[in-house]
């Protein structure tokens, strides 16, 4: 990642713990749950590793071809999974960014980063960053707090399950992880 030294290792810590929690989600006891968990998991560490600043660690270039392969491997387990949820059409979305941002940097010399900046922001990242800017505002939206209907069965929220089953932490993993590739696509 090119920028700021201290923002890239902030992204790092973000997308890691995100990855982490991510992990523990893969506990549920609800499959679609465990599937989406296990998606984003990969998409936070992915995006983890990526983010590590090039002044502290510079991937060799045979590392950028990896990142894409994994990454489109999890584009198609994505795309096969939208037959089921529409929500995995939200993570086709993010392994195909990842894709391109791996793509773009194992096709781009070292020093020609300044350059792309400098020449404009291609219509791909453009779309790119809008989707998830939007998505980022929307998952931001949603976790603004709802008055509670009252609770007419008797059975409350408590008995409801462990930490892989509370959405809004689920909600906000995705939040923190649209946040992360708007500020990954930025600093392309």
């Amino acid at each position: 990642m090119h920028g700021p030294v201290p923002a890239a290792w902030l992204l790092v810590a973000l997308c890691a713990a995100t990855g982490a929690y991510c992990l523990l989600r893969m506990r549920s006891s609800v499959e679609e749950q465990r599937r989406a968990a296990g998606g984003e998991a990969v998409m936070g560490f992915g995006m983890a590793a990526m983010a590590v600043p090039a002044a502290v660690f510079a991937p060799p270039r045979w590392a950028w071809p990896v990142y894409a392969s994994v990454f489109a491997g999890a584009a198609l387990r994505a795309w096969w999974a939208t037959r089921s949820s529409r929500h995995h059409l939200h993570h086709l979305v993010g392994s195909a960014a990842m894709v391109y941002m791996s793509v773009a940097m194992a096709i781009s010399p070292p020093s020609a980063h300044q350059t792309h900046c400098d020449a404009g922001v291609p219509q791909v990242t453009g779309g790119l960053i809008l989707y998830f800017t939007g998505y980022v505002l929307l998952s931001g939206a949603r976790l603004v707090p709802t008055p509670a209907a009252p609770d007419r069965g008797g059975a409350g929220a408590a008995g409801s399950g462990g930490w892989g089953d509370r959405p809004e932490l689920a909600q906000a993993c995705r939040l923190s992880m649209g946040i992360g590739m708007v500020t990954m696509l930025l600093a392309m």
